[in-house]
């Protein structure tokens, strides 16, 4: 694989939490970037509304917005069923070459495919917060990303169009 098919994707995580990786690319349209990964390394399953929507060895194809603060995630389980959206609130999303980084903060949420929406890690944000790791304005940002998100989606505006152009099997 040459290297023009890859992207690293490095994701931070306050107070320190640093994950790196290399992903597929799959577009780069410049200010957006297709890529493709599995999840790995998860403790746990991930529980919506007590459905199971993200486990280990799962996939995803994932649209980084750049200047945007989030960026999306479409999920497939193992035979390539797709499981919903999951979104990342993020501080910024920024791009230096072949280089992404991202701010996550916290926040998150999951659409199924029918489009019913769940914000997900209130607790963690609102702990971040209690334990002074992020102050009360990025807080109350991390609410407005999400809350237009939301609202949004029950509007039919969300996600960017470019999220259905594009599938894992693609």
């Amino acid at each position: 694989m040459g290297h023009e098919n890859i992207i690293h994707l490095i994701y931070r995580r306050l107070p320190n939490r640093l994950l790196e990786r290399d992903d597929e690319l799959i577009a780069d349209l410049g200010d957006v970037i297709i890529a493709r990964s599995e999840f790995k390394g998860m403790l746990a399953p991930l529980r919506v509304n007590g459905v199971e929507v993200i486990k280990n060895g799962y996939r995803m194809l994932y649209f980084a917005f750049i200047g945007e603060n989030y960026d999306v995630l479409k999920v497939y389980d193992r035979e390539g069923n797709f499981k919903g959206l999951y979104i990342d609130v993020l501080a910024y999303t920024r791009r230096e070459g072949d280089t992404l980084e991202m701010l996550d903060l916290f926040l998150d949420i999951f659409v199924f495919p029918g489009g019913e929406a769940f914000l997900l890690d209130e607790d963690e944000l609102e702990m971040a917060l209690n334990y002074g790791v992020i102050d009360k304005e990025t807080f109350d940002f991390a609410y407005r990303v999400a809350r237009e998100i939301l609202e949004k989606l029950k509007r039919g505006e969300f996600p960017p169009e470019i999220v259905w152009e594009y599938d894992w099997r693609d």
